[in-house]
């Protein structure tokens, strides 16, 4: 077996949470960083909370917007077909009245 391969492991590894919370673990690292722990994370509180390091979460939101105005200008198919049938009578009586004349 080789000898030294393995990295240094630390008994007492820092755990710091977005949140504010520390706890100590060991790990190969003597510092680790993270943005969910078991006092923030939503599986355990029981309140929903986006955690939007790249904006994400705005950025869906303000696609689903646009697509809910779009939305709500568009007609229906019904409407659109009671429109074209609507044009299709008047311009049938216009040429009808003009080659009785």
């Amino acid at each position: 077996m080789k000898q030294k391969i393995h990295p240094q492991y630390h008994d007492d590894c820092v755990v710091t949470c977005a949140c504010g919370n520390k706890f100590t673990t060991g790990s190969t690292k003597t510092e680790i960083r993270v943005e969910l722990c078991n006092k923030c994370h939503p599986f355990y509180t029981g309140k929903q909370k986006f955690v939007d390091t790249a904006r994400r979460v705005e950025k869906f939101q303000e696609r689903a917007d646009k697509q809910a105005k779009a939305a709500a200008t568009r007609k229906g198919k019904k409407a659109k077909k009671a429109t074209l049938a609507k044009k299709k009578a008047d311009a049938g009586t216009k040429t009808t009245k003009k080659s009785k004349a």
